[in-house]
């Protein structure tokens, strides 16, 4: 029986390439609406166009789009910081949560609900969570599809010292544990992605309804590669104005990447993804380092590639990245925090990528993949199998589907 859901979404979720919360998005929004009547939400940013809100509304029966809320603490200086830092203490929500909170929205969402306009309140991404009110899980569905922990990500993100801001992330880190824990007690079922995830939302709430639905991949934009290039060619995808992607791309140019050209002197580098900062772009100065900012076809520049590396040392959660490179056919070794959620390797489980944590480890499994096709087409094939078995975006619709109507 077709449910009136409604989504909310402060991320404007099209084009499905821009990011990790726009794919995860859209693609569950483009499931549920070849069944249910979905009414989407969001805000519009300045990069947003009208083409991409009209292209959008096609995929919805209704689309309300508002303007991204300016931020209007100070930003600048210690007392905007101090400003910043009081404001989370008192009301409980980061920074980040309030700067994009519009209370035009939130008035259109209560209206929507008063008006019984919607079965289920999906929240497309916890910074989402701040317009739901508690008391209307008493009355419908109302469900946040978490994508990441913050508080577990900040607290890795100390413990593996590659947090931007060390000393605000501690003073932080107790103030986003209250933070979740008391917003997950909103929500009548919370998903998470990957089963960390999904613990640490169980301990924040003992009692919820906890499900775990992986992300999916797209196999018309990421199709299976024709050929192994061979050869000493390395990449590394992504969004480059990611903490967790800079820190990884800077530790694969400068700590990896020339202790593996020690081995083969040829090795070269290319960090293939949108937005690149100043800290990733110079690392283009680097020997055998190609930044190559946006791409027309990412599978494209991974099908050209011998390895790809995915070398994350923080960040909750399966990687996109790594379905994607995967769903190409493209031999990987990946971090434990890369690898996240997914059955590549272990005892009774198909080798389907190579595992690395240290930069040792990292020159002795590429330089394995360079040296062995038979290796290299064995962990291509046996990634695409999975991909094909465990991550469509279909079965992800399906699942989420479940969640809503149980």
């Amino acid at each position: 029986m077709p449910m009136k859901i409604l989504m909310i979404s402060s991320t404007f979720p099209y084009p499905p390439t821009k990011g990790g919360t726009q794919v995860r998005t859209f693609n569950l929004l483009k499931f549920l609406s070849q069944t249910h009547p979905i009414t989407l939400v969001t805000q519009r940013t300045p990069d947003v166009t009208d083409d991409d809100i009209e292209e959008l509304s096609q995929c919805v029966d209704r689309l309300q789009v508002f303007p991204r809320s300016e931020p209007t603490e100070a930003n600048w200086g210690i007392f905007g910081k101090i400003s910043r830092f009081g404001q989370f203490l008192v009301s409980g929500s980061p920074p980040n949560v309030r700067s994009i909170y519009s209370v035009d929205m939130q008035e259109w969402i209560d209206q929507v609900v008063e008006d019984q306009g919607c079965d289920v309140i999906t929240c497309e991404h916890s910074i989402n969570e701040s317009y739901v009110r508690p008391q209307w899980k008493d009355r419908l569905k109302t469900v946040v599809n978490v994508h990441s922990s913050v508080y577990a990500t900040c607290r890795q993100q100390l413990e593996t010292q590659t947090a931007e801001k060390p000393l605000r992330d501690r003073l932080n880190l107790p103030l986003l544990y209250r933070y979740e824990q008391q917003y997950c007690t909103k929500f009548s079922s919370i998903v998470a992605t990957t089963p960390e995830d999904g613990e640490q939302m169980q301990n924040f709430n003992p009692i919820a309804n906890v499900e775990i639905i992986p992300n999916g991949v797209n196999f018309e934009q990421f199709p299976y590669r024709t050929f192994d290039p061979g050869g000493h060619k390395l990449i590394f995808v992504g969004a480059m104005d990611n903490i967790a992607n800079i820190d990884a791309a800077r530790f694969l140019a400068l700590e990896i990447l020339p202790e593996i050209q020690k081995r083969a002197s040829d090795t070269t580098l290319s960090i293939v993804g949108a937005r690149p900062v100043p800290e990733v772009l110079e690392l283009a100065y680097c020997p055998g380092v190609n930044v190559t900012g946006r791409v027309p076809s990412m599978a494209e520049c991974l099908h050209q590639a011998t390895v790809c590396v995915i070398p994350m040392r923080t960040g909750f959660g399966i990687k996109n990245k790594t379905l994607e490179t995967m769903a190409a056919g493209v031999p990987l070794v990946g971090s434990d925090r890369g690898l996240e959620g997914l059955a590549v390797d272990g005892e009774g489980v198909e080798l389907r990528a190579l595992r690395a944590n240290t930069v040792e480890q990292y020159v002795q499994q590429i330089a394995r993949l360079f040296e062995n096709a038979d290796l290299r087409q064995e962990l291509s094939q046996k990634a695409r199998s999975l991909i094909e078995t465990e991550y469509t975006w279909e079965r992800a619709g399906q699942r989420y589907e479940q969640v809503l109507i149980g």
